[in-house]
């Protein structure tokens, strides 16, 4: 049960008077904080600010949500995200944070192989929004704090590998919003030979990649798989390098197998439990 936190207030119903527990009061309150921070993760301090709660009084919610199952704390940045429970309270349960939970193991997994870092990302729009990530861990690391960083759709290996797989009438929302946003990516998004020269090289060789084609980030290298789920992407995992150090025929061949064995076991676990389907 949630800490029953100062002395209780009294409401009115019907003529009769309750006691307001502030515990339970201020435990929502920091549910509803946590799902309106974007990605539905935040850290103790922003949590304390949002709710102007004492941070010694975040956490000790924060500790009861996490036993008794709506809160997790996330094993790559130690943020606070919401967990499967919430999903019986609201809608604020993300499928994607549910997902990570899957695949941080075979992320963890993956570094220990390939020593450069890995990203777990999910569609955002026209973008791919990073849930998971093990840049904190590894020695190679050329970013720290990525969880949250949104990547663009058309210009990278994570979003390439999920506009690929994804199905059509999706792929093309996706380009819509994307054409809408006046920058690179809307210029890409308006050729349809490069679109489908994205998805058909990227189905041809079973994996998508960039090489230094994303301007603001032209040192990076990456390959990428996507997450299917009944033949349908659910999000992508990515291995990313410095294109000086590895060229990208060599990552292919030094990291591509190692990504395979880690999407496939993800694949399988999600086969044996289902994520939850959106009404």
């Amino acid at each position: 049960m949630l800490f029953l936190l100062g002395p209780p207030t009294m409401r009115k119903d019907s003529g009769a008077e309750y006691a307001v527990v502030r515990g339970l009061t201020r435990g929502l309150d920091l549910l509803r904080a946590l799902n309106a921070q974007e990605g539905g993760r935040s850290t103790l301090a922003q949590l304390s600010e949002a709710t102007g709660l004492h941070r010694t009084t975040v956490r000790r919610l924060l500790e009861t949500l996490i036993a008794e199952g709506y809160v997790r704390r996330s094993s790559s940045d130690d943020r606070y995200v919401l967990a499967l429970r919430v999903r019986s309270l609201a809608e604020g349960f993300r499928d994607e944070d549910w997902i990570g939970s899957i695949v941080a193991p075979a992320l963890s997994e993956l570094l220990q192989t390939v020593a450069w870092p890995s990203d777990l990302t999910t569609p955002q729009g026209a973008s791919m929004i990073i849930r998971e990530s093990t840049h904190r861990f590894s020695a190679l690391s050329f970013h720290r704090a990525m969880v949250g960083q949104t990547l663009p759709m058309l210009l990278t290996a994570a979003g390439r590998a999920f506009l690929a797989y994804c199905p059509d009438e999706q792929r093309e929302q996706i380009l819509h919003l994307a054409r809408g946003g006046g920058d690179e990516q809307a210029r890409l998004a308006a050729d349809e030979r490069f679109v489908a020269n994205i998805v058909a090289r990227t189905r041809d060789s079973g994996f998508a990649s960039n090489d230094g084609e994303w301007t603001s980030q032209r040192k990076v290298g990456a390959l990428a798989l996507p997450i299917l789920f009944q033949n349908r992407p659910v999000g992508s995992i990515n291995i990313v390098y410095l294109n000086r150090a590895v060229n990208l025929k060599d990552a292919v061949r030094r990291y591509l197998p190692a990504l395979q064995q880690a999407v496939g076991r993800i694949e399988a676990q999600l086969a044996d439990r289902p994520p939850p389907q959106r009404s």
